[in-house]
């Protein structure tokens, strides 16, 4: 259900280089999540990074929103770059597993692989 990739960059790079292959692939960045800098503005102590990515192609989200409103709470995908036990990684739960947890319809397993082909595509030319 995960896709999780390692890379020799540094939390900083990965995050830069994961945003450029967002638009790259034709999806655009909604929100970044610094998970890390908001637990510690909290007064928690964590040592890792955490940024997570909310990344939507509107035709994609368009094309599962006419077919089931309700799956408006899947959407948009994340990306995540975060910090572990000293290595980068860059990861995301994989749409297709997902959605087929949620619907049945051919027509919205067909959009989940492409989005899948494609996110999973934007964490490979980032590692």
């Amino acid at each position: 259900m995960y896709y999780i990739v390692t890379t020799d960059k540094t939390f900083h790079q990965a995050s830069t280089d994961l945003q450029a292959a967002v638009l790259r692939h034709g999806f655009g960045v909604l929100h970044v999540h610094d998970l890390g800098a908001t637990l510690r503005s909290k007064g928690i102590e964590f040592e890792e990074e955490c940024k997570v990515f909310e990344v939507c192609n509107p035709a994609q989200a368009a094309k599962v929103l006419s077919v089931d409103m309700r799956l408006n709470m899947a959407l948009p995908c994340r990306i995540s770059v975060f910090t572990e036990k000293g290595m980068t990684r860059i990861g995301m739960i994989r749409p297709v597993p997902m959605l087929t947890v949620l619907s049945q319809d051919a027509a919205l397993v067909q959009v989940a692989e492409e989005v899948e082909e494609n996110t999973l595509q934007m964490i490979d030319e980032t590692k």
